[in-house]
């Protein structure tokens, strides 16, 4: 599981892309990145490293511009492909078995009622994670660093706004921890609790086939659950999607490779691809 040094080094992240993105596209040298940090060119360095996987030379171009562009140039998966390929399931940074199961549309319907879900906060590497689950699964995952705790919980919690909420993280932490559990080796299964309409649903199948460090585009989302025409009704499932992160909206892209929108926030979306994207490409130097 993810320790409140994680959550410390996302702020450290986030405020990095805050420079990098001030700077206009001229790149900073570590110095200067440490000291608009307020730290030491090493412990800046070690930090970085430490939740980057890479440099912050080498990450600064993870969180250009231009990067969501040049994903969608290079590894832009079109849906069809990716499940022909068994993509969807070996590609994930985690070694996770994703199994769903969807709510009846009678109990989406009535607000979740009768439905109990168990909520908690921890540490991860995107910041403050709100998790929730029911005893089928994860039903929700939201970030906070751009929203806040309130705004976040309360988000969540009107998805479903008949449904019994009750704190309890023990019983949802191991399915948080096998989420996050890229650097620490944990893997397992997966149970994901959908709870949405039929169409979002659809939309939300879809995002699952998207392998890590890559992307896709809205249209090829509306052309994968056969309604090529439904680009900006897909766009609003992919908003909808609950468990951020594990349903991987943030590798959802404009046709024109624009980032588009990000329920959490686009300093999150952004963290989110140049994680995956770094360590993608250590993975595949290390093979």
């Amino acid at each position: 599981m993810d320790t409140p040094e994680q959550h410390y080094h996302f702020g450290v992240i986030r405020r990095a892309i805050e420079q990098i993105d001030a700077a206009g596209g001229m790149p900073l040298t570590l110095d200067q990145l440490a000291s608009d940090m307020g730290m030491s060119p090493a412990h800046f360095q070690r930090v970085f490293t430490q939740w980057a996987g890479v440099s912050p030379k080498r990450y600064q171009q993870y969180l250009t511009l231009d990067h969501a562009k040049d994903l969608l140039r290079l590894n832009h998966t079109t849906l069809e492909t990716a499940q022909a390929m068994g993509l969807s399931g070996s590609g994930r940074l985690h070694d996770l078995f994703v199994t769903w199961q969807a709510m009846t549309p009678g109990q989406y319907a009535r607000g979740g009622e009768g439905l109990t879900i168990y909520w908690g906060w921890f540490d991860g590497p995107f910041g403050d994670t709100l998790a929730m689950g029911t005893d089928k699964g994860l039903c929700a995952m939201g970030f906070a660093s751009e929203t806040g705790r309130d705004a976040t919980l309360g988000d969540l919690k009107r998805r479903w706004p008949a449904a019994d909420y009750v704190e309890d993280p023990s019983r949802i932490a191991p399915w948080v921890a096998a989420s996050f559990g890229a650097d620490s080796g944990q893997s397992g299964d997966m149970p994901l609790h959908l709870i949405g309409a039929p169409f979002h649903l659809q939309v939300w199948q879809a995002l699952l086939n998207i392998p890590s460090g890559h992307v896709t585009t809205y249209s090829d989302i509306a052309q994968a659950v056969g309604n090529p025409k439904a680009v900006r009704a897909v766009g609003t499932a992919v908003g909808r999607n609950p468990i951020s992160w594990i349903i991987p909206c943030h590798r959802a892209l404009r046709k024109s490779g624009g980032l588009g929108g990000y329920h959490w926030g686009l300093p999150v979306k952004r963290a989110m691809l140049a994680w995956e994207g770094a360590r993608v490409d250590c993975d595949s130097v290390s093979a």
